[in-house]
């Protein structure tokens, strides 16, 4: 969440996406958005696994260089994120809120 909800402030998600992607409380994002947290989800599982089903829905609303693209930027992330559990990399408190969140316990639990 560190570094990445700087980047995300910076494209636009408000505290209210950043925070509630660590949970399921995910009717704040539209359906492709549900549907990319979905794929990342899934590749973050292992072993890791696409459904036909999945990568129906997604070629639907993506094309292949979409696809490609977000695989290899989810991979990217889920590489980092596994390799910094070898040195224990810990955040760098990057994440500030805009104002108190009715999920300020889930926010207080990303900075830790």
């Amino acid at each position: 969440m560190d570094i990445n909800s700087a980047v995300g402030r910076k494209a636009g998600l408000t505290d209210e996406k950043l925070l509630a992607v660590r949970g399921d409380a995910l009717e704040v994002f539209n359906a492709k958005e549900r549907l990319v947290i979905e794929l990342a989800d899934e590749m973050a599982n292992t072993p890791s696994n696409v459904s036909d089903d999945l990568y129906k829905r997604l070629s639907d609303e993506f094309s292949e260089e979409q696809l490609l693209e977000l695989g290899a930027q989810i991979a990217f992330e889920n590489y980092r994120a596994r390799l910094n559990r070898i040195f224990d990399v810990g955040s760098d408190q990057l994440y500030k809120s805009d104002g108190p969140s009715p999920t300020s316990n889930v926010q207080s639990q990303v900075l830790e």
